[in-house]
C-alpha cells in the first residue's frame, strides 16, 4: 500500500466492471460526460466474462423489441463476431449462446472509443475498501490494488458492483435475502418475517470441451462423496411447484434438449472448432452460506463443489447409451474460460445487496394482471425489462422459485436512497436496486442489469449537466420528466410497446404519453401501441390526459387536444408532446433553457 494514493478523477465514479458499470459508462459518454470505473475482476464484463454466464437470459419479444439501442448492438455485435450466425452455440436456454472470451471481445470494441478518446478509464484489479463522505456527498471512493491505493473521486458515484458493495462502505440502509412475506405480502416469498442469511445461491460455473476420445480422469477430489449425495448431483431439475424434468446428457431428441446443449456456447456443426459448453447447473449451485456475509468462505465452497460435480459428470453420470457411466471425454477448457483452469474466475452472483427502501419494487409489482399486458405502471420509469422472478436455492435449504412476472419497468425511485442523511450523489447501478429479493429475481439478468446501468448513468450525467444531485433528481417531477426525454432520445425505452422502436418517428412523444397514462384500455390490454393506425376518440382522450399530467410538472398550460379527423395515434402523440419535450429539453441542459427555470437543489453550492 503506498502512503499517497493515485487519484483519478471524472465526472461519474462507476464501481465495479459488470454489465451494470459497461451500461452506466456508456451511457454518461454518450451524454458528452466523462467516466471511470474500476473493480475487482481481471476483465470487463460480469456474468458474460468473469462469471461465464455468458448465454443471454432474455425475453420472448428481445429480438424486435424490449431493450434499448446500446443492449441491441451489444447483440448484433456476438452475432458479426460469428459471421452472423443467429445462435453459435445452438443452446436452448437462450436465442444467443457464445463464448465468454467472445462477449469480452465485443464489450472492449464497444468501449474502446471512449478510451482512446480520454472520455473513459477502466481500472481492473481493484477492489473498493472505503467511501470518503463530505457532508451529504461521497467525495471519493477508495481502492485496494496490486500496485496500491486508487482514489477515485466523481461529482456521482454508481455502485454497480456484483454484491452492493459500496452501500455499506457508505453507510446506506441496504438488505439481503428475505424481506419475508409478512414485509409486503409476496406469495413468493418465504414465510414470516426478515432472514438476511437466505441469499440465492452463487455457482462457479466451469468450461467444458467435448473431446473425441477419454482423457485420464484421476482421483476424486476431496470430500467428493459428501458433496455429489448431499446436492445430490443429477440431470434432474425440480422446482417449488413440485415439477422436476430428468434430461439426457446429449440426445436433443426430446424437448425442451439435453443437459449439454442447455448452455452450449461453441456448436462445432455451425462455427466450427471445439464443441464447448458452461455449465451451469443445480449440481454446482453453492447454497451452504451466504456470498455477501462469508465471501472468502463461499468462493471457496463453491469452487470445491464445481470441481465435484465435474468429476461426476465425467465419472459417474448416467449415459444416454446406457453403457456404464460417466462421460471421460470431457475436459475443463481454459481456452473457454479464459482462466487457467476452466472455472470461472468469480462467482456468478444472483443476490447483490439491495438498497433498503419503504415502498422497493415487489413481486405484486412485476406480477400479471387479468385483461392487462404490462405490470404495474411507474410514472418515474427509466427503463423496462422482463423475465420471470428465478430465485434458485437459498443458504437455508429453500427451494426454487419460478414465479410469472409481466413486462415491466425499472422505477427511478429505486436508484437512489429515501433515507435522509444518506449521500445524494451514490446511485444504484446494478442488482443493489431497491427491490425485494423475489422482484430483484427478475431484474437480475443479463438485459435487466444493463437497464438499470444505463439509467443509472443517464441520471449521473443530467445531475452532472444541472449541478444537482441525483437524490435531487429523483424528487423533483419536472428533472425526472426531462431524464426520462433524455433515455429517450438515446434509444432507451420506458414503456412497453413492441411496435414503437427507437426508429420509429413517434418514439420519443408516445413513450413518453403512454409512460404516463397515454394508453387507452385497448392499448393496455396488448404490447402493441398500433402507432400508425387512426386513433380513436378514447385514444385521444388517454393521449390528452396524459400531456394534461405532464405539462402540469413544467407549470404549462395542458395541449389542447388536436382536431386532426383520421390522424395517426403517432401523430397525436407528437403533437401534444411537442410542447412538453421542448420544456424538457430545456430543462435537461441548463446552458440552453430559453427561459425554463430549473428549479434550485437543496445541495447546491452556495
Amino acid at each position: 500500500m503506498t502512503a499517497r494514493a493515485v487519484e483519478l478523477r471524472a465526472d461519474v465514479a462507476i464501481a465495479g466492471l459488470g454489465l451494470g458499470a459497461i451500461a452506466a459508462a456508456m451511457a454518461v459518454v454518450r451524454a458528452g460526460r466523462t467516466a471511470v470505473m474500476a473493480g475487482p475482476e481481471s476483465r470487463l464484463g460480469g456474468q458474460v466474462t468473469a462469471q461465464l454466464t455468458a448465454p443471454l437470459d432474455e425475453h420472448p419479444h428481445i429480438e424486435t423489441a424490449g431493450c434499448s439501442t446500446s443492449y441491441r448492438a451489444f447483440r448484433d455485435g456476438l452475432r458479426a463476431e460469428y459471421g452472423g450466425v443467429v445462435n453459435p452455440g445452438g443452446g436452448w436456454v437462450s436465442r444467443i449462446c457464445f463464448e465468454p472470451l467472445v462477449g469480452e471481445r465485443v464489450l472492449a470494441a464497444m468501449l474502446a472509443p471512449a478510451v482512446e478518446a480520454g472520455r473513459l478509464t477502466v481500472v481492473t484489479g481493484a477492489t473498493p475498501i472505503v467511501v470518503e463522505q463530505l457532508g451529504a456527498r461521497i467525495a471519493a471512493v477508495r481502492f485496494r490494488t496490486p500496485e496500491g491505493e486508487l482514489r477515485l473521486a466523481g461529482d456521482v458515484v454508481i455502485d454497480a458492483t456484483e454484491t452492493g458493495d459500496l452501500l455499506p462502505l457508505a453507510g446506506v440502509d441496504w438488505i439481503v435475502g428475505s424481506e419475508g412475506r409478512d414485509a409486503f405480502g409476496e406469495p413468493h416469498a418465504l414465510p414470516g418475517g426478515p432472514d438476511s442469511r437466505a441469499e440465492q445461491s452463487c455457482t462457479i460455473v466451469a468450461a467444458l470441451v467435448r473431446d473425441d476420445g477419454p482423457h485420464e480422469v484421476g482421483a476424486p477430489p476431496e470430500g467428493y462423496a459428501e458433496l455429489r449425495d448431499a446436492q445430490p448431483f443429477s440431470l434432474t431439475l425440480a422446482n417449488d411447484a413440485d415439477h422436476e424434468h430428468t434430461f439426457p446428457f446429449f440426445d436433443d431428441g426430446v424437448p425442451p434438449g439435453s443437459f449439454w446443449s442447455y448452455r452450449r456456447v461453441r456448436d462445432p456443426r455451425q462455427v466450427g472448432g471445439p464443441d464447448a459448453a458452461i455449465i451451469n447447473w443445480h449440481g454446482n449451485d453453492w447454497y451452504g452460506s451466504p456470498l455477501t456475509a462469508e465471501p472468502e468462505r463461499t468462493r471457496a465452497d463453491a469452487r470445491r463443489l464445481a470441481v465435484a460435480f465435474v468429476h461426476w459428470l465425467r465419472t459417474e453420470a448416467p449415459r444416454d447409451d446406457e453403457a456404464g457411466t460417466g462421460y471421460p471425454e470431457l475436459r475443463l477448457a481454459p481456452e473457454v474460460s479464459g482462466t487457467p483452469d476452466g472455472l470461472a474466475e468469480t462467482p456468478y452472483v444472483r443476490e447483490s445487496r439491495r438498497l433498503a427502501s419503504a415502498r422497493p419494487v415487489t413481486e405484486l409489482d412485476l406480477a400479471p394482471r387479468a385483461g392487462l399486458a404490462r405490470a404495474a405502471a411507474f410514472d418515474d420509469a427509466v427503463g423496462i425489462a422482463w423475465y420471470h422472478a428465478d430465485l434458485h436455492p437459498r443458504v437455508g435449504g429453500h427451494s426454487s422459485v419460478y414465479a410469472p412476472t409481466a413486462p415491466f419497468q425499472v422505477p427511478l425511485r429505486a436508484l437512489v436512497s429515501e433515507r435522509d442523511g444518506a449521500p445524494v450523489n451514490l446511485v444504484a447501478g446494478a442488482k443493489n436496486l431497491a427491490a425485494t429479493q423475489v422482484a430483484a429475481a427478475a431484474y437480475r439478468v443479463h438485459h435487466g442489469e444493463w437497464a438499470v446501468g444505463e439509467a443509472a448513468g443517464a441520471l449521473g450525467a443530467v445531475a452532472v449537466d444541472r449541478r444537482t444531485s441525483p437524490a435531487d433528481i429523483a424528487g423533483d417531477p419536472s428533472a425526472q420528466v426531462a431524464l426520462q426525454v433524455a433515455l429517450l432520445r438515446a434509444g432507451v425505452p420506458i414503456v412497453w410497446a413492441t411496435d414503437l422502436g427507437p426508429r420509429h418517428a413517434a418514439f420519443v412523444a408516445g413513450s413518453l404519453l403512454a409512460a404516463h397514462g397515454g394508453l387507452d384500455d385497448d392499448r393496455l390490454r396488448r404490447l402493441e401501441v398500433r402507432p400508425d393506425e387512426p386513433a380513436d376518440t378514447e385514444a385521444l382522450a388517454a393521449l390528452s390526459r396524459a400531456a394534461a399530467t405532464l405539462a402540469a410538472r413544467f407549470d404549462l398550460e395542458a395541449p389542447a387536444p388536436p382536431e386532426r379527423a383520421g390522424a395517426s395515434w403517432a401523430d397525436l402523440a407528437r403533437t401534444l408532446a411537442d410542447p412538453i419535450l421542448t420544456a424538457a429539453d430545456a430543462l435537461g441542459h441548463p446552458e440552453a433553457r430559453h427561459g425554463v427555470t430549473a428549479r434550485p437543489s437543496r445541495h447546491d453550492p452556495e
